[in-house]
């Protein structure tokens, strides 16, 4: 039994050893956060030690393959890997281990290892990149006479508001390259304005700008009078657009009244026989007076024809 517990001490006795010696032979130096605005220089420090022999930055950006900076000190030799020309050791890297990054682009976000060997131990100091964008502020008066606020192109979204009050809400725009645009209009409560005021608020830092939008009530009429004008002639047009189509459809459709057959009745033939037989008549009756005239010179002296 005493054999069994001796060797259960040892054994967590040796864990324990282990972990110490883990611990002081890898140590991790803090895990921060640097922002930097697009455009200027930033310096990633990696706190030098004794006796270095070796020293590595790991760089994993967001966009692009991952890169390597590394130095031996038995060889006084530097190397680097997959990394832009932006990025490079600030001095010599056997004085000073950190590293500058120039012209910092929104590629160039992501996360930064320092890994340092020495005869007391294997050191890392780690680094979150973010790149800010400032974001570009218009202001400019809507068709309506609104103050509008834009602030384009920020990174991070920036906050949008005015002086005076107003219950508006920020519309926001995201672009591909992780920037986004915040434009937020002001709601006028008369038509005519007073001055009002943009506060554009960004971690690259705070900028304003004042405007004056002004709608008079003469121009307000004339563009409602306008607008009613116009929607009044489209539907005179439409409706005399209408009335045409239809008349001209019903006279396509109109149909060709029958012919109708000419009718005969006895009266018709009795008139056309009335003329020849009046002739006729007429005829006999000279025939016949002739005809007696005739006799009446060829009979004998003391005759006469008779009545």
């Amino acid at each position: 039994m005493k054999t069994g517990a001796d060797m259960k001490i040892a054994g967590k006795t040796v864990c324990v050893f282990v972990l110490l010696a883990i611990t002081k032979v890898t140590r991790t130096v803090g895990n921060n956060r640097v922002s930097v605005t697009v455009g200027k220089s930033s310096v990633l420090a990696c706190p030098p030690k004794s006796n270095m022999t070796m020293v590595t930055w790991k760089i994993s950006p967001k966009a692009g393959g991952p890169c390597t900076l590394g130095y031996r000190a038995d060889q006084n030799k530097t190397d680097r890997t997959n990394c832009s020309d932006s990025m490079n050791w600030k001095s010599r890297p056997d004085w000073d281990p950190a590293l500058e990054i120039r012209q910092v682009g929104i590629a160039f976000e992501g996360n930064y290892t320092c890994e340092v060997v020495a005869t007391e131990g294997n050191f890392h100091k780690m680094y979150h990149l973010t790149v800010l964008v400032p974001p570009r502020l218009t202001v400019y008066c809507d068709n309506h006479g609104n103050p509008v606020c834009k602030a384009a192109a920020g990174k991070p979204p920036a906050r949008v508001s005015w002086v005076l009050e107003s219950n508006s809400t920020p519309e926001e725009e995201g672009h591909d390259n992780g920037t986004v645009t915040v434009l937020r209009k002001f709601t006028a409560y008369s038509t005519n304005m007073t001055n009002t005021t943009c506060i554009v608020s960004h971690p690259a830092g705070t900028w304003s700008k004042s405007i004056a939008c002004h709608l008079s009530g003469n121009n307000a009429i004339f563009k409602y009078a306008f607008i009613i004008l116009c929607f009044l002639s489209v539907i005179t047009f439409t409706a005399v657009i209408y009335y045409f189509k239809l008349h001209r459809d019903r006279l396509c459709h109109r149909t060709k009244p029958p012919e109708i057959a000419p009718t005969h009745s006895p009266q018709d033939d009795t008139m056309e026989v009335e003329p020849y037989t009046t002739y006729v008549q007429k005829e006999n009756v000279i025939y016949n007076s002739v005809s007696d005239l005739t006799v009446g010179q060829n009979l004998p002296q003391g005759l006469s024809p008779a009545t």
